[in-house]
């Protein structure tokens, strides 16, 4: 799949941008995984210090996606560690998007796959299963939806409501 720079993206998409169908995430993230630059469809989930359902996500085929995953903002634990993203990377998804923290730094930063996530945090979360898989979820100031795109560099994360071209 091609690369898309996110700011190449916003300069020749105004349209898009005008109409909200291409949105600019707010630069809340910091970038951890070996891919600095990822994209594809979008696959949401959202969960609060709990991360029984990112996992049946993540054990699923990725085929290409991203994992968006709507922590609720949460600093008190850690919703990825090394293991599961190893685990992502191995099922074929390029991203995960984390608005919440990860954990197993060092492990995740030697990973083929594109991280990003609120910062670290060394407590795992706790395991009730409770959440919301494929639904809409709003995360730093963006609403996004299941089957949107996503595009991530060192610049930006960006989500549109169909995929870009070149």
């Amino acid at each position: 799949m091609p690369t898309i720079a996110t700011a190449e993206a916003c300069d020749s998409n105004a349209a898009l941008l005008a109409s909200h169908d291409l949105r600019v995430l707010q630069p809340v993230f910091q970038i951890y995984g070996q891919s600095r630059v990822f994209s594809g469809p979008v696959v949401t989930v959202k969960v609060f210090e709990d991360n029984v359902l990112v996992r049946e996500l993540i054990e699923s085929r990725g085929d290409g996606k991203v994992l968006v995953i709507d922590g609720g903002g949460s600093t008190r634990c850690a919703l990825v560690g090394g293991n599961l993203t190893q685990l992502a990377h191995n099922n074929g998804w390029v991203g995960i998007v984390v608005n919440g923290c990860i954990r197993d730094v060092d492990e995740i930063n030697a990973c083929g796959i594109g991280v990003r996530a609120l910062g670290s945090h060394p407590m795992k979360s706790h395991k009730k299963g409770q959440g919301e898989k494929h639904g809409p979820v709003h995360i730093a100031g963006t609403f996004i939806q299941d089957g949107e795109w996503l595009y991530a560099d060192s610049d930006a994360i960006l989500v549109s409501t169909t995929e870009l071209s070149v």
